[in-house]
């Protein structure tokens, strides 16, 4: 069977220009997805109010914290498929992709139902302001996960296409997704005034709509990675595969959203003013975020396509180059976001200078030293795509969750302000570096050295 003519070989040519030519859609169509959140938080803040910000925002850590378990399955499922694919082991290629959609559609299913059932206990456990921050919260949530079925599908599709080094399809398929989702928020807010339920629902529609687009992307493809819905079934081998690397990266998301639950809980005992702040200017950090992620994907893709390759001087050219491209995004869009702090949160918010200048704190303090979130990701993708996923998530637990958390505990009451609650992302990011960088020392020693 013949590679796709949208797949990228990782495993040929210059690794800079196959990381660029990977990261860039990739970078599009992950800012297109956080764009369906960011739609969300503009309309309600212009045409409902700092209210209505507030109960977006509030959802946006416990939706984290409930989603990252599962979607960091898709994690294994790309790191399976392209270590297949990198070996020719097309067999092992049709497998993983039939095992992985499969489970997509059993995990959607489930984290659809816990959200629904938990959003509520689960924001009055927060502190979420009772009345009608509360009310829309919980409102947004359950409209959220009704549509994070269909995200399940389309982020495990989207995960099989980036296995092979196709980025561009699923940039199309957001291009137009994304336009619906921003027409819809308008339309439902604006002429039929749904405020908060408005934007839930086009972002539900919206996902359905990828869902079915990327369905139909991989059952009309001609590489290896065809999708045949009669051939849907669990594969064992491959399902262990794809949970040995997915659950360690699945824990370690819910935990981070754990430790981010406990500082929004913290954001949320300074008032629905600080709410709608920093609601924004997280808004605005998500897309320093997912442009420094792409060189973790693309990192994470190359080096296990390279490992099943057994191509031992790629993938430590990989993790570094990928490193760098990865920490010169971060420098120059987390340098912008601090720079036009302000006018970037006034798109957001337009009823509250107040809640203006505490998401210019939360910039100063988080955006510009956000290159070393990008360095950290990249790693992580490193020791993932050599099989040491479990320890990746060991060093995140303990140097970033577990610090976050102990820093709200500890540390924050003897100083209790926004700055000080802030700082504990940069110094979180610091220590989880060292621990990664001494780990994957190691892992190359012990991994690489067997490809030799």
């Amino acid at each position: 069977m013949a590679r796709s003519k949208f797949g990228i070989n990782m495993c040929e040519g210059s690794i800079l220009k196959n990381i660029i030519l990977f990261a860039l859609p990739l970078m599009a169509s992950s800012l297109l997805q956080l764009l369906y959140n960011a739609a969300d938080v503009v309309v309600v803040g212009r045409f409902a109010g700092s209210d209505a910000i507030a109960s977006v925002g509030a959802t946006g850590s416990l939706c984290s914290l409930i989603v990252q378990f599962f979607i960091g399955c898709s994690v294994g499922a790309s790191v399976l498929v392209s270590k297949k694919y990198g070996a020719q082991d097309y067999e092992g290629v049709h497998r993983g992709v039939h095992t992985s959609m499969f489970l997509s559609v059993i995990l959607g299913i489930l984290v659809m139902v816990v959200g629904v059932m938990l959003s509520k206990p689960l924001l009055v456990l927060m502190g979420t302001p009772e009345g009608s921050v509360l009310n829309g919260a919980v409102l947004y949530m359950r409209i959220y996960f009704v549509g994070m079925f269909a995200s399940f599908i389309y982020n495990f599709g989207a995960a099989v296409l980036r296995a092979v080094g196709d980025t561009k399809r699923p940039l199309y398929i957001l291009s137009l997704t994304g336009i619906v989702n921003v027409v819809l928020n308008l339309v439902l807010v604006c002429w039929f005034h749904l405020d908060v339920a408005g934007v839930a629902i086009a972002t539900a529609v919206a996902n359905f709509l990828s869902a079915l687009a990327v369905i139909y992307t991989l059952c009309r493809s001609e590489g290896v990675y065809r999708l045949f819905l009669k051939e849907l079934k669990i594969y064992k081998d491959e399902l262990k595969a794809i949970l040995k690397v997915g659950l360690p990266a699945g824990i370690q998301g819910s935990v981070f959203g754990l430790s981010n639950t406990t500082i929004q809980s913290a954001v949320n005992s300074f008032g629905p003013v600080a709410m709608a702040g920093n609601a924004a200017g997280a808004n605005i950090e998500g897309f320093v975020y997912v442009a420094m992620n792409a060189f973790y994907q693309a990192c994470l893709t190359s080096v296990s396509q390279n490992y099943g390759a057994k191509n031992k001087k790629r993938v430590n050219k990989t993790i570094s180059v990928s490193m760098i491209c990865a920490a010169i995004t971060g420098i120059i869009l987390g340098g912008l976001s601090a720079i036009f702090a302000r006018p970037l949160l006034g798109i957001y918010i337009t009823d509250s200078p107040e809640a203006i200048e505490y998401g210019v704190v939360r910039i100063a303090y988080t955006g510009l030293p956000y290159f070393m979130c990008g360095i950290m990701e990249v790693l992580a993708g490193g020791l993932r795509g050599l099989g040491y996923s479990g320890t990746s998530t060991v060093n995140s637990l303990v140097g970033a969750c577990g610090l976050r958390i102990l820093w709200v505990w500890l540390v924050l009451p003897l100083c209790r302000t926004q700055e000080m609650l802030f700082l504990c992302w940069p110094v979180s990011w610091i220590v989880v570096i060292l621990m990664h960088a001494i780990a994957l020392h190691y892992a190359k020693k012990k991994t690489i050295n067997l490809l030799s």
